[in-house]
């Protein structure tokens, strides 16, 4: 990691008090990134708080969350991100095949699953041009709803955020774990 990784004793109280939260929420433990943000409390609290909404309590469910999730690691090649979250999908349900497919940079086939497949196309769409066009977009909003297309786009920048920390920081896979996808 390109900056200390603090350990409880090297935390101030501030720094404790967002990774006691972090701890006694859904989660459980200190999330990867939040071992940088750290170094700014203020911004670490708010960022886990957003990212533990957008982890468990969206309306698109963990399936077609883990998907997006998934869409964003395998665009920023954010290799701890894939690591969590590839786990997190298949036990959400994720097809295999679908998660290979993402990982090789292809489009997967969804068969009848049409919100996945909307979910896939907006959030690889806005990734890879940074806009939706109206088609897409519409067919989001008539299988998801509009909360739902919102909470898609809050999710797809949050973990957005957590990509651009564990790469900009070098946060690092844990021990004995290899990179799966190819750069």
């Amino acid at each position: 990691m390109r900056i200390p990784d603090l350990s409880r004793d090297e935390m101030d109280e501030a720094q404790r008090c967002v990774a006691d939260e972090a701890v006694a929420g859904k989660r459980g433990r200190v999330p990867a990134p939040l071992r940088a943000w750290l170094h700014s409390p203020e911004m670490g609290a708010r960022a886990q708080r957003l990212g533990e909404f957008c982890r468990y309590d969206t309306i698109l469910g963990a399936r077609y969350s883990e998907l997006a999730i998934l869409v964003v690691a395998r665009t920023w090649t954010a290799h701890f991100e894939w690591y969590a979250h590839k786990r997190d999908g298949l036990a959400a349900g994720l097809d295999p095949a679908v998660v290979a497919a993402i990982a090789a940079r292809e489009t997967p086939e969804f068969g009848d699953d049409a919100k996945a497949r909307a979910v896939y196309d907006y959030t690889s769409t806005l990734l890879r041009t940074h806009h939706v066009p109206d088609a897409v977009h519409a067919r989001a909003e008539a299988l998801l709803g509009v909360r739902g297309v919102v909470e898609l786009v809050g999710l797809v920048g949050y973990y957005t955020l957590v990509a651009m920390t564990l790469n900009a920081f070098a946060i690092g896979l844990p021990d004995g774990v290899q990179p799966e996808l190819d750069p």
